[in-house]
């Protein structure tokens, strides 16, 4: 990950940095307050309300909870970046802080992007197959879950080890130190894209096909019989939309951050020498990046009338 805050000082003004890290440090703080009271709601919600409990809640559940890291590990430590100051910890604890922050950044991104592909299975079964045996079935979730966290920590774990605290002129920096840059680059900095990749393929063609078979299930203009089957229907049609509006929202958070970290791998060579451009772009695109972990449960709340009913009913009972 490059640190675009030190090519950014010799690009500006002193009065622009200062205007910028008040815009970041708001931007980040709200970020962080927005980002643990919607998932934090989010858990709530799916805990205490019984209907609730529906696989591709516990799908975006598991999403919330590596949202929720962010705020807690990550955020704190860039503010402090942001306006100059030190790490927390000095030492093997800063050691450890320093690798734990990107791990869990890096975990995050990956959990996030495989749930989103087992929510779009989720949705296929029931669109699709309406009448047979679930795949994942309220036996499986938890396998699915936790085998989701376990090999995408496995798979995640060499950035745990490339990360080092270093000082620079009395101040600490966490910076990949990896003498063998090819390994660095090209699977750290390129899995992220191809997993996205291929899980955008994948969803991509599984919401195809459940909106192919949403349409041709009912002409225009045509009255189910069935009034059970026609709100059936329109529940699953709502959560069909509530699942691609995660999707989406996350591709737009996560997506430049991506394109532009392959750009530092396989066409800008010098990282330190960025022009100012490149390096503001590369800021908005990390701020994006984070913004996601509060968009989230905003979509919840925003596309779903289950979820609107239920934060209203918890208002309620306190």
């Amino acid at each position: 990950m490059v640190n675009g805050t030190q090519s950014a000082q010799t690009c500006y003004s002193p009065s622009s940095l200062t205007a910028a890290k008040i815009g970041k440090t708001f931007a980040c703080c709200l970020f962080l307050v927005v980002s643990l009271a919607g998932n934090t709601l989010i858990a709530v919600i799916i805990y205490k309300t019984k209907t609730m409990r529906t696989t591709t809640n516990y799908f975006i559940l598991n999403m919330a909870i590596s949202d929720v890291l962010l705020p807690i590990l990550v955020f704190p430590s860039s503010l402090l970046e942001m306006n100059e100051g030190f790490w927390f910890f000095s030492g093997e604890q800063g050691q450890a802080f320093c690798r734990v922050k990107f791990f869990i950044q890096y975990v995050s991104s990956l959990v996030s992007i495989v749930n989103l592909v087992l929510i779009a299975v989720d949705r296929f079964e029931a669109v699709v197959f309406p009448f047979r045996r679930p795949l994942i079935g309220s036996k499986l979730r938890p396998f699915f879950i936790l085998t989701t966290w376990v090999a995408l920590i496995v798979l995640s774990s060499p950035i745990f080890f490339g990360y080092k605290s270093v000082e620079y002129t009395g101040r600490l920096n966490c910076e990949l130190m990896w003498k063998r840059r090819f390994f660095a680059d090209n699977y750290l900095h390129s899995m992220p894209f191809v997993l996205m990749a291929i899980a955008f393929a994948l969803i991509t063609t599984l919401y195809s096909i459940i909106l192919f078979k949403l349409k041709s299930q009912k002409t225009p203009g045509e009255r189910s019989a069935n009034a059970v089957k026609q709100r059936k229907e329109m529940r699953e049609k709502n959560v069909l939309r509530m699942a691609v509006a995660i999707m989406t929202g996350f591709i737009l958070c996560w997506g430049p951050s991506n394109i532009i970290a392959l750009f530092f791998v396989f066409v800008w060579d010098d990282t330190t020498r960025l022009s100012c451009e490149i390096a503001t772009y590369w800021s908005i695109t990390l701020f994006m990046a984070y913004a996601n972990c509060a968009v989230n449960p905003c979509i919840c709340f925003a596309f779903s009338g289950k979820y609107r009913q239920a934060l209203k009913s918890l208002i309620r009972c306190h």
